[in-house]
């Protein structure tokens, strides 16, 4: 790694004005006096103290007092100019709205292909799609561990062959498509573009993300199979394998949204989320990878909460510090890498089972936030999504509500109409600064691999999970209709996914393995695990594997011999 990776972290903004420091204008202060507290003295506020969601004190009015180094050239600056506070495109929506995708994936590719092509009809303009837990772990839906799992959280993928009937009749070549796998995600890319190849698609024009995102999985969600060090080996294959072949594809997306769903704080998201991105640039940087060639492919994730203002500034942090890192860190002359670029996803945990019509409410506002924010990309939840995998109804519903906010409040009428504001300006810095000091510790420890191995992120989420839980069982934080206005519940008709799904899996894998050709299948993998003790890049020996109808299974198996897998250090 060069010298400039290892470069000290960038200045961050002044940490948040306190009260002690705090220096309100003469007519602040006369307001104070004469008109706030004959208020107060008549009428109390309902709360002593005023909290977001993640538990950050909210002062009760806003001015420039609390900007008191602000500068909104330095600060603020302009929509498509650094620091990108205001947006990576100088006319943001009203250029181009954000591709609206809604997370689908449920029984076999057959059932999820038709969902597909039913919400691209309703006017959905990307795909997005979820895989079952075993697909996840990387096991075919016959194995003994898949029982009562294939197709239940997400489609079942066990092969090329799955791959190729998910996206029968759908243009790969002219719709982009999110995959929302981390792990064996090299394996799934492999099929996708080998169903583009057969599609006669230019792999150089196709254009999508996958998440590939093995940090999270280790600070959050769990869904890991090798060791941090191999794991990381697989990503960064795909960086160059997509340097090289496939231009406008994002071969991550760094997620901060499963941080969020395990109970961080916005902060904690944001921070941690950041500085995995930076930690996939230094590994790149290692392989002997440019910086400003690679990290224009590189794309984020994150969740919108309903704090609408705490997510707003947590958005326009975001790209501030990518900025700022990629310069100050990295060297980086090419704007392309200093723009983060987002997707965004309702939040899940803010769901609730206990009247989940509700939730269309949470999740317009989550939504709009994400707008205001300047995403992408957005997936709105489903108001069933407590219960189970959306239906068709409910999905619908979902997509409305992001065509509502594009094409009927207006709020896309102007770039980033928040601007300025006093509350929303004071409350990024102060998201920002929060972040960087989280940044500097995980720097201290040698980077988000070494954090991880001493359970850092993982106890500081947990924590902030456990207070927020106890902030709603002393009623400190109301979820309505669970801690609060509780009332009888209605019948809600739900997605059901039976084991039927599983038979016709199994039915399919003994099909494929009688009609394919073992033998070249059997050279194949030992062919890849033998690249796998090199310094190879697998993409190719994986690409090679999956064209011969090698099961995801059989791929993962094949390097879980050379790999081993990973069992995480508890936390203490």
């Amino acid at each position: 790694m060069n010298d400039k990776s290892k470069s000290t972290t960038p200045t961050a903004p002044s940490p948040e004005v306190s009260s002690a420091h705090r220096k309100p204008s003469a007519r602040e202060q006369a307001w104070e006096k004469n008109t706030l507290q004959p208020t107060l003295d008549k009428n109390p506020e309902r709360q002593a103290e005023f909290t977001t969601i993640s538990g950050h004190p909210i002062r009760r009015l806003y001015t420039p007092a609390d900007l008191p180094d602000w500068n909104a050239e330095r600060d603020l600056g302009f929509p498509g100019d650094p620091p990108y506070t205001r947006g990576i495109h100088s006319t943001m929506h009203r250029g181009r709205l954000w591709t609206m995708r809604q997370f689908a994936g449920f029984g076999t590719a057959e059932d999820t292909n038709q969902r597909f092509r039913y919400l691209l009809a309703q006017g959905q303009t990307g795909l997005s799609t979820a895989f079952d837990l075993p697909t996840l772990m990387g096991y075919d839906s016959d194995h003994g561990l898949s029982e009562g799992e294939v197709g239940k959280c997400g489609v079942a993928i066990s092969s090329l062959a799955d791959m190729e009937v998910l996206f029968d009749k759908i243009p790969l070549a002219n719709v982009t498509t999110s995959m929302t796998i981390n792990s064996p995600a090299a394996v799934i890319w492999a099929m996708y573009l080998a169903v583009a190849e057969k599609q006669g698609a230019d792999w150089k024009k196709l254009s999508g993300t996958l998440q590939n995102d093995i940090l999270k999985e280790y600070i959050a969600q769990k869904e890991y199979i090798y060791p941090p060090e191999p794991s990381m080996r697989l990503v960064v294959d795909t960086f160059e394998f997509g340097v090289k072949n496939t231009p406008k594809f994002n071969p991550i997306s760094i997620s901060g949204y499963h941080i969020r769903e395990a109970g961080s704080t916005a902060i904690q998201e944001l921070a941690f989320t950041l500085r995995d991105g930076l930690e996939y640039v230094e590994w790149g940087m290692r392989r002997g990878l440019d910086v400003d060639q690679f990290v224009p492919q590189l794309s984020f994730f994150f969740n919108a909460h309903s704090d609408f203002f705490e997510e707003i500034a947590k958005y326009r942090a975001a790209r501030r510090i990518w900025h700022k890192a990629m310069v100050e860190r990295y060297g980086s002359k090419n704007p392309r890498a200093w723009a983060l670029r987002f997707h965004t996803q309702t939040a899940g945990c803010s769901l609730t089972a206990q009247q989940p019509y509700n939730n269309v409410v949470r999740t317009a506002i989550q939504a709009l936030a994400a707008v205001l924010g300047g995403t992408q990309s957005l997936h709105t939840n489903s108001l069933d999504e407590a219960w189970a995998l959306p239906t068709e109804f409910a999905a619908t519903i979902a997509l409305r509500t992001q065509q509502i906010i594009a094409h009927e409040t207006g709020v896309t009428n102007t770039v980033d109409p928040l601007g300025g504001s006093y509350f929303v300006e004071a409350l990024t810095n102060e998201v920002e600064s929060g972040a960087w000091e989280y940044i500097r510790k995980i720097d201290a420890m040698g980077g988000m691999v070494a954090a991880i191995e001493r359970s850092y992120p993982q106890r500081e989420i947990a924590e902030a999970s456990y207070r927020y839980q106890m902030a709603l069982d002393k009623k400190e934080k109301i979820m309505v209709g669970v801690n609060d206005f509780v009332s009888e519940e209605k019948h809600l008709d739900i997605l059901q996914i039976d084991e039927t799904v599983a038979h016709r899996q199994a039915e399919r894998l003994t099909k494929l393995r009688v009609e394919r050709s073992n033998d070249g299948v059997a050279r194949r993998l030992n062919a890849l695990r033998t690249a796998a003790k090199s310094a190879d890049n697998l993409m190719p020996f994986i690409f090679d594997a999956v064209k011969s109808y090698a099961t995801l299974g059989e791929i993962c198996d094949a390097l879980r011999d050379v790999f081993g897998t990973y069992e995480e250090v508890a936390i203490t």
